[in-house]
């Protein structure tokens, strides 16, 4: 009974507690709630989403949680074909009794609550459309015909339509309402107003909460309450982002032109920013939450001057090990990690989960969850040539 009880409350944590005032004051005991582990995070595009997709693979193992990985040796769900649950690897066996779900898809709610248990809590992340589109640009400029025929983003956006070619919609989704289609629906529809907000209301039905990029630190401190983590849950190092050197400086009416060429994500983001931000009102508040942030701020430091060399994230020709060389694409210098020399084996897996890019990260959960699949090839040399590693 004593081990049972020492069990629950490590899994628990106090939220509040009630003073009931009779001829005494008595201590009414906290209400407890339980960490949230069956979690299907829907992975948007350049909205910081790399990261989250760490902080949940990190929480998956240190709860060894199941991951519902893409099949054999893709790296994403089907992208950016609609969603079908055979796109999971295992899933004829495993059935629904996956915990974490967290790779890019596009979202098709009937076939992921095959994957996901019934209690699953569902969330996604959304980024202002302007810094998102530039973003995009610079990243898929070689993939993306709409883009790879424009000289800059803002020539591109003088005249979208002399570029863009809904024909070549599933390489050109990039360019238009991204997010729109992450979600499942028509990236090239009419922005409708009775379309619009029916399609709001649908994603919030389906959605428990929505996070806003733009305030990545607020975001994760919504999600630890939301879902009764640790702050250790949703500590974090900033990954798959890109040297400011490749960023292009987008001109006012350029700035004006996305809100119209890309007026379905703008709408979405302008009012699950509002919701957001109503939401954090409503459970947290405003003080606390920056007390908070603030305590996330000064644990990530601690982090980054344990584990990291330099501090900071550097330019992809500066970074010593392979193993950890991010993905690179388009124009983009994405930037990765050094660790320092001569941490301890502990101290030292902890730092590799953090700034082990996407990629690497998938591969190696897939060998741990299918030890006899065939791995998962990154093209790069292994950070752990054995599982007991």
């Amino acid at each position: 009974l004593g081990l049972s009880f020492l069990s629950g409350f490590f899994h628990m944590k106090s939220r509040s507690y009630r003073i009931s005032k009779s001829h005494q004051e008595l201590l009414i005991p906290p209400t407890p709630c339980r960490a949230r582990t069956n979690v299907m995070f829907l992975k948007t595009h350049k909205t910081a989403s790399s990261t989250v997709l760490n902080i949940m693979f990190r929480f998956a193992e240190r709860y060894n949680l199941t991951v519902a990985l893409p099949a054999d040796q893709l790296f994403h769900l089907g992208y950016p074909r609609t969603f079908v649950a055979h796109f999971v690897e295992g899933f004829e066996t495993i059935g629904q009794n996956y915990n974490i779900m967290c790779n890019h898809l596009r979202f098709n709610p009937l076939e992921v609550k095959k994957v996901m248990a019934a209690n699953t809590f569902y969330f996604s992340i959304l980024r202002n459309p302007i810094p998102l589109l530039e973003s995009s640009y610079i990243y898929y400029k070689d993939y993306v015909p709409a883009f790879r025929s424009s000289k800059d983003v803002n020539e591109f956006l003088e005249s979208p339509t002399k570029y863009y070619h809904p024909a070549d919609y599933r390489k050109n989704i990039y360019a238009r309402n991204i997010m729109w289609f992450d979600f499942g629906y028509d990236n090239n529809a009419e922005d409708d107003t009775n379309y619009t907000q029916a399609v709001l209301e649908e994603i919030e039905q389906n959605f428990h909460l929505i996070l806003i990029a733009d305030y990545f630190d607020e975001s994760m401190i919504l999600l630890k309450h939301t879902l009764c983590w640790d702050l250790d849950d949703v500590i974090y190092f900033k990954l798959n982002s890109r040297s400011q050197d490749t960023v292009q400086t987008l001109t006012p009416e350029s700035e004006e032109q996305i809100k119209a060429w890309c007026s379905l994500d703008w709408k979405l983001y302008l009012h699950f920013n509002q919701s957001f931000w109503r939401r954090i009102e409503e459970t947290i508040g405003l003080e606390v939450l920056q007390k908070e942030v603030d305590h996330l701020r000064t644990r990530q430091k601690e982090l980054m001057e344990t584990c990291l060399s330099e501090q900071e994230a550097v330019r992809k020709d500066h970074i010593r090990n392979k193993a950890l060389l991010p993905f690179q694409s388009g124009a983009a210098n994405i930037l990765g990690y050094n660790l320092k020399q001569g941490l301890d084996n502990t101290t030292l897996r902890a730092c590799q989960k953090m700034v082990i890019p996407e990629l690497q990260y998938t591969s190696y959960l897939y060998a741990v969850q299918h030890p006899h699949k065939k791995r998962k090839d990154v093209g790069l040399p292994l950070l752990w040539t054995n599982l007991q590693e």
